[in-house]
């Protein structure tokens, strides 16, 4: 009777068990809480939540796109990315990262570059295979992992090491099961950088305890956002790799064209590339080709150089104004990020002095699930200061407690970054505004 019950359930059930594994990005969802702030309170929030640039889509490109369309060039086309930009792809990766030339026939053109990343889950990893991950990290690594049927690994990135990684991380989380290894240099949320010195450390450990079917992601969306004259540098440049690499990019940060939505991935075999074309054809038929030429442009014009040097010019300098401005606040230290634009505070001191953590062993369990203490924080600065940031816990909730850091985009203005800092120093002395928002009866979680 009671098995009957529950395939009755099953039948009745209107979504699929499965979609309720997938988890999802917070910083996306947390745009209708600042929304709800900001009609409540008549007042402007000051927005460090979003990875998105503030600076425009640069002219040379924005009339390359109002070109195609003029040109008639919105039809369906090639599902695996127009030949000509997939050749321009494969010979600037090729050049930029020291490979030999790359077959066009390798790169696949995505909208945006999210898809490669559940892809490579769908396409590599059966059910109980193992998927080695950074966290904190991009949150849709981790958040496809349970949908997929496999088995979550995380590496954790150590604020000590600077949040890149060493063999000695490595290596423990590598088993006969292990199918997919993601790696993200500069890294979303910390900002962190393997030195190339780690990267081809972490390369030879690769191809020593792996075989050849394992794959590496190597998630380089910021690989033209790096600091203090440093160069970006690829473990697929490492001999013996690029045979086992995924190569992941985009133009949303690099060319501060998070509305474009056009990503690519550089696979290591043609064979791989074809997967994920037929995947591209179920899921999308194809992207929008004035978009893909202005793409060839935006890869091809020496003006982009130039647009790419001011705005890395520009987030180096607010940078060094925001972690100096945060390491100036009793109970907060932030290192100084290599790369891409964000900073990441550790507020341990913080979340002691406004005993979050008493506040935080108090609330509901179901709350507590969903939430954190950095996750009090973060909301307390939202409703009662008005800064909009991230906590620790949206870049990897699984093993995430007992860590309390916040992620601060860079990516608006520096006064209002300014502005932000000062409000973040207020609020971590207000225990009392804090304590009175705890009991003020907001939703404490994300």
């Amino acid at each position: 009777m009671r098995n009957g019950h529950s395939n009755a359930a099953a039948r009745t059930a209107v979504f699929a068990k499965r979609v309720q594994l997938m988890g999802t990005e917070a910083a996306f969802g947390f745009g209708s809480r600042i929304l709800e702030v900001e009609k409540q309170d008549a007042d402007r929030v000051i927005r460090c939540n979003l990875g998105q640039p503030d600076f425009p889509l640069p002219d040379h490109i924005a009339e390359a796109v109002i070109q195609g369309v003029r040109d008639g060039q919105t039809t369906y086309c090639d599902p695996q990315g127009m030949p000509e930009l997939r050749t321009a792809l494969a010979r600037k990766i090729s050049r930029d990262r020291g490979l030999e030339e790359i077959d066009p026939e390798r790169v696949v053109v995505f909208p945006g570059a999210r898809p490669s990343i559940g892809f490579a889950q769908q396409s590599y990893c059966e059910r109980g295979d193992e998927i080695i991950y950074p966290t904190p990290g991009y949150p849709l690594y981790e958040s496809y992992i349970p949908y997929v049927g496999a088995k979550p690994v995380p590496i954790h990135l150590r604020e000590d090491h600077g949040f890149s990684l060493t063999t000695d991380e490595l290596e423990p989380l590598i088993s006969d099961h292990t199918k997919l290894i993601y790696l993200n240099f500069p890294s979303n949320p910390t900002g962190g950088v393997a030195s190339q010195e780690q990267l081809v450390a972490l390369a030879e450990l690769i191809l020593e305890k792996t075989p050849p079917n394992v794959r590496v992601y190597s998630d380089e969306a910021y690989e033209a956002i790096v600091f203090d004259g440093e160069d970006h540098f690829s473990i697929a440049s490492v001999p013996g790799m690029e045979e086992r690499t995924i190569i992941a990019s985009a133009v949303s940060k690099t060319y501060s064209w998070t509305g474009g939505r056009v990503g690519w991935a550089v696979y290591p075999t043609i064979a791989d590339a074809k997967v994920h074309r037929n995947l591209n054809i179920n899921y999308f038929a194809s992207i929008p080709p004035y978009n893909q030429i202005a793409t060839r442009v935006a890869l091809e014009s020496p003006k982009s150089d130039r647009a790419i040097q001011e705005m890395g010019d520009a987030f180096q300098r607010r940078r060094d104004q925001v972690v100096t401005g945060l390491n100036e606040i009793e109970g907060v230290r932030c290192q100084n990020p290599k790369g891409a634009f964000y900073v990441f505070p550790n507020i341990e001191g913080v979340i002691e002095n406004l005993e979050a953590l008493t506040a935080f062993d108090a609330l509901e369990e179901s709350t507590r699930c969903n939430s954190s203490p950095a996750t009090l924080f973060q909301l307390f600065l939202l409703h009662r200061y008005h800064v909009a940031t991230m906590d620790r816990r949206s870049f990897g909730a699984l093993d995430s407690e007992g860590q309390h850091f916040l992620r601060l985009s860079i990516a608006t203005g520096a006064a209002d970054l300014a502005e932000a800092v000062d409000r973040i120093r207020i609020a971590s002395a207000d225990a009392a505004g804090f304590h009175d928002f705890i009991k003020s009866g907001v939703r404490l979680e994300l």
